[in-house]
């Protein structure tokens, strides 16, 4: 079991914004994404910003693609992102053109899913889901538990590389010690924190102390 990944994940409403939010921290994560919000504001100037400003590092566009994968997946990835998202409601067809064109796409968790479906996705070549607390869930009061710990225990037993995301803080991190999680993605966490690069390196801090 290694180290997982920390991504921070950029949805700002305009690219200037994102841009100053990142260059306080790309140095420190590992993953840096143009978010849904990001992508629907600035489009692939978004994704090309971002992979000039790190063009080593792993850039994902989070397009929570739904149809026309072939076509999203290859401009993002003429945009320079290595990898992208389609919601889990996509139909595999969907799922299957989008990999053809990007090195990998990421299934995005929401609302129903069963692990019949998680056996599709598999058998279909997809290799990494994001299981995901949505903001307006957390919002009415839904918090992590056991429950989510179980399906992403399932998904990683599975054969899955799974990250997770949805409010986390650093001391929610120690839910998930033991368990083989590939990615932590945060945004306001780090984001708005008063000093981003200190948030940032508290949750690399904490994500070595638990996966030493």
């Amino acid at each position: 079991m290694v180290k997982p990944n920390l991504q921070v994940a950029l949805d700002n409403n305009t690219l200037e914004s994102a841009l100053s939010d990142v260059v306080a921290v790309g140095n420190i994560v590992d993953i840096v994404e143009a978010g849904t919000i990001l992508i629907l504001q600035e489009g692939k100037k978004a994704v090309s910003s971002l992979r000039a400003l790190y063009p080593h590092k792993l850039i994902i566009a989070d397009t929570k693609c739904a149809d026309a994968g072939g076509t999203v997946a290859k401009n993002m990835a003429d945009a320079g992102a290595n990898w992208m998202t389609c919601i889990c409601s996509a139909t595999i067809p969907t799922m299957k053109s989008a990999n053809q064109k990007i090195d990998q796409i990421q299934v995005e968790l929401y609302g129903d899913w069963t692990r019949e479906n998680a056996q599709a996705w598999l058998d279909a070549g997809i290799k990494q889901v994001i299981y995901h607390q949505s903001r307006d869930a957390l919002l009415s009061g839904v918090s992590w538990g056991d429950k989510d710990l179980n399906k992403v225990k399932m998904l990683v037993d599975m054969g899955f590389k799974v990250s997770v995301t949805g409010g986390l803080s650093v001391d929610k991190l120690a839910l998930f010690q033991g368990v083989n999680v590939y990615t932590f993605i945060a945004g306001r966490a780090i984001t708005q924190a008063d000093d981003p690069a200190k948030a940032a390196q508290a949750f690399q801090d904490e994500l070595t102390r638990l996966w030493p």
